[in-house]
């Protein structure tokens, strides 16, 4: 039995999940100044509820970024320290793919385009489509203002939409069918797809070696080589 934990608080969004061998646990609330408050009564809400210790887990999902500075700092923190006390592995996933994870299981969504607003004038935002049911990134991650998106990606366009993105700057819509608007920010539970092909394939890693994602010193979009 797989047993996975995943948490984030890379956004607005607070929230953790709980996967065991099908079975998702989740909690999730919009609080955008309370996640230190809120993520460890969260992770040990779930665990109570599947009946688990901490040490029961095989690995531990956290969401990357980009984000928040402060938003990602937390999330990686909170990991890292679970992940020592517990000798687990960390699996980092994308915010911007769990939006476009969540867009699949909200609004069947299968070409996305997720973005987030990075607040400064920019937005974080990177391209997907469904394989296998996981999204895989198509365009590159990036950050930039969303006029600069508009002119380097004028030839593109996606079937749906997610994100705050969207909800800031309303002329993002130009490049989508369909906004799905039920995930203005990522939730938990979405990491969970991606961090499961993370552990079966070996790809944890320990504690001290995490990394965020950032994005801020990414200023042009760009289409992955061969795209």
């Amino acid at each position: 039995m797989t047993r996975i934990l995943a948490i984030d608080t890379a956004t607005e969004a607070c929230s953790a999940a709980l996967w065991q061998d099908g079975e998702v646990l989740s909690r999730y609330q919009v609080a955008p100044r309370g996640h230190t408050d809120l993520i460890l009564p969260m992770v040990a809400e779930l665990l109570a509820e599947g009946e688990l210790a901490l040490s029961d887990l095989d690995g531990l999902a956290f969401g990357r970024g980009p984000g928040s500075f402060t938003g990602v700092r937390i999330t990686l923190g909170v990991a890292q320290g679970l992940a020592f006390g517990a000798d687990l592995p960390l699996l980092g996933v994308s915010n911007l793919q769990a939006l476009a994870q969540g867009a699949y299981r909200l609004c069947d969504a299968r070409q996305v385009l997720s973005a987030i607003d990075a607040r400064m004038g920019e937005i974080y935002v990177g391209g997907y489509a469904l394989e296998q049911g996981v999204m895989v990134v198509r365009e590159a991650e990036q950050v930039l203002a969303p006029g600069a998106f508009l002119a380097e990606a004028a030839h593109q366009h996606w079937a749906s939409g997610v994100g705050s993105g969207f909800v800031t700057y309303g002329e993002l819509t130009e490049r989508v069918d369909h906004v799905c608007d039920a995930l203005p920010y990522p939730e938990a539970r979405d990491l969970l797809p991606q961090a499961l092909l993370l552990w079966q394939s070996g790809q944890g890693v320990d504690a001290a070696e995490a990394q965020p994602v950032y994005l801020r010193d990414k200023v042009t979009w760009q289409k992955l080589p061969g795209r």
